[in-house]
């Protein structure tokens, strides 16, 4: 048996994936999550050999938990399972060492073959986001910059901002400028929706 963990912050979803990997003989759901943090801790505890994971949850994003896994030499492989067709979010999957990564209009067989395939030590991946991927730009920000962008995008002032993330006011504009410089973008608002539209937040 596969042993499957679930991650995705809709509950409707979560249980539709659970009963639709229950009809599979080979496929077992050992646990599932509401948020990247849940599931990070359901990893240690379950030991499952897939993680199904969406990109967008709470406390860590999908992208962060498969990091945080690789990180910890996890055994478990990642599958992404999301919305998000966007070439940015495919690269910095697979940066974290996704071994897939489909989208949830996906057919259901396609989705339990891709488990087994990523079970089995192999990669698979929408072949329409392949093909994005292939053609789209290069992430020009760095860790940083990203983070206080999504966090700026978010709403929280410059202030707000270097409380989180324990750097000085003046440092976080600096970051967010760069960010901005980098973007062509006319101001962090702007350069938030552009960097998050090309999957880079």
């Amino acid at each position: 048996m596969i042993r499957v963990l679930i991650a995705e912050d809709q509950a409707l979803v979560r249980g539709a994936l659970a009963a639709l990997l229950g009809l599979e003989p080979d496929l077992e759901v050992v646990g599932s999550a509401c948020d990247g943090r849940q599931a990070l801790a359901l990893c240690t505890e379950l030991k499952p050999d897939v993680v199904l994971t969406d990109i967008e949850m709470p406390h860590l994003t999908g992208l962060e938990l498969a990091a945080r896994l690789a990180e910890e030499g996890a055994a478990c492989r990642v599958l992404i399972v999301t919305t998000f067709g966007r070439s940015g979010y495919l690269r910095r999957a697979l940066a974290a060492g996704v071994r897939g990564y489909l989208l949830k209009d996906a057919p259901a067989e396609t989705l339990a073959a891709a488990i087994r395939t990523v079970h089995g030590g192999g990669m698979t991946v929408a072949p329409e986001l392949a093909l994005a991927s292939w053609n789209g730009g290069t992430d020009p920000l760095t860790e940083r910059e990203r983070q206080v962008l999504r966090l700026a995008g978010e709403g929280g002032s410059s202030a707000d901002i270097a409380r989180q993330v324990h750097l000085s006011e003046g440092t976080v504009r600096n970051y967010l400028s760069e960010a901005i410089s980098k973007l062509g973008a006319g101001n962090r608002v702007e350069a938030y929706r552009l960097a998050r539209d090309a999957g880079w937040l």
